[in-house]
């Protein structure tokens, strides 16, 4: 590629991302945001919404066995507001904002995303249908959902909890780790309690002949 050509791509990026409905830095990216196209049976915005959803490790500390979390597992919004939703990234590595199971004819594979590659914030703004419906909001880097980094959207009451939101729901297979008792496990084990009980004993007794001597 000449320099000319290479030249004009990134004169002509910018424009193409953003017309395409993804607006993209050095440091994040919003994908699909929508700040006055209405969905079906929305006659009107009827409220504009400002929140603020922080992310990284330190809001895994409550949920055991968690490593990632947003500060938020559940948000209540009514049907058909605008959200415009700042994302901060407390971290140093990646982190998303994903809602899905948005209207497609908006949000292509509905889907709206927000994302840091590392510490800052972003915003992005989004339109809610008017169906009473719970969203999945989750950040996709590998790993993160599984690890903890899972919430919820309830527009208009929402239509029930989905599962493994940490603190909300009960997970679909809940870590479950048994012990398999084996011949080596059992003798390791009764080593175990044996000198558990004799090195007491044992100090014990050193203790009574030290004094004896003295």
């Amino acid at each position: 590629m000449s320099h000319s050509i290479f030249h004009r791509f990134l004169l002509l990026a910018p424009i193409w991302l953003i017309c395409c409905g993804m607006v993209m830095d050095d440091k994040s990216m919003v994908m699909h945001g929508n700040s006055d196209r209405l969905p079906e049976g929305c006659v009107e915005v009827s409220e504009d919404i400002n929140i603020t959803v922080h992310a990284g490790r330190k809001y895994a500390a409550e949920f055991n066995g968690k490593t990632f979390a947003f500060d938020q597992q559940e948000w209540h919004v009514p049907a058909c507001s605008r959200l415009h939703v700042t994302l901060i990234n407390d971290d140093t590595i990646r982190h998303q904002f994903m809602v899905h199971g948005l209207p497609a004819y908006i949000y292509p594979q509905g889907m709206f995303h927000m994302e840091l590659y590392g510490k800052g914030e972003v915003t992005g703004t989004l339109i809610v249908p008017a169906k009473k419906k719970t969203y999945l909001v989750h950040c996709e880097i590998p790993q993160h959902q599984e690890h903890g980094m899972k919430a919820q959207l309830k527009v208009a009451g929402g239509d029930g909890d989905l599962p493994s939101i940490p603190g909300i729901s009960d997970p679909v297979t809940p870590d479950n780790y048994p012990l398999e008792w084996s011949l080596p496990s059992y003798l390791v084990g009764l080593i175990a309690i044996f000198m558990g009980l004799l090195i007491p004993w044992g100090i014990q007794r050193w203790g009574r002949s030290q004094s004896n001597k003295m």
